[in-house]
């Protein structure tokens, strides 16, 4: 992975879309994260009700928040990928 070789600055505009992004994520993924708590209490509960409920798909949608994120994180900041 290549890094900046100079100090990278950054506009407020920059830092505002920056947090703007973060925050998108963060609720993102919070929401995710819910669903996997709603199944752990429904598992406790009622575990005949579980079989039916699909979890991975969560996961799925964590993992493509994140790498989402790197992405555009590396673009801001020009750190590229060999």
């Amino acid at each position: 992975m290549g890094l900046p070789s100079q100090p990278v600055t950054l506009t407020v505009e920059q830092v505002s879309e920056l947090n703007r992004k973060l925050s998108d994520m963060r609720h993102n993924i919070n929401n995710n994260l819910a669903v996997f708590v709603a199944y752990v209490e429904m598992l406790r509960l009622k575990p005949a009700t579980v079989e039916n409920v699909r979890v991975s798909e969560q996961a799925l949608k964590i993992s493509e928040s994140l790498t989402k994120f790197s992405r555009e994180f590396e673009q801001v900041f020009g750190i590229t990928r060999p």
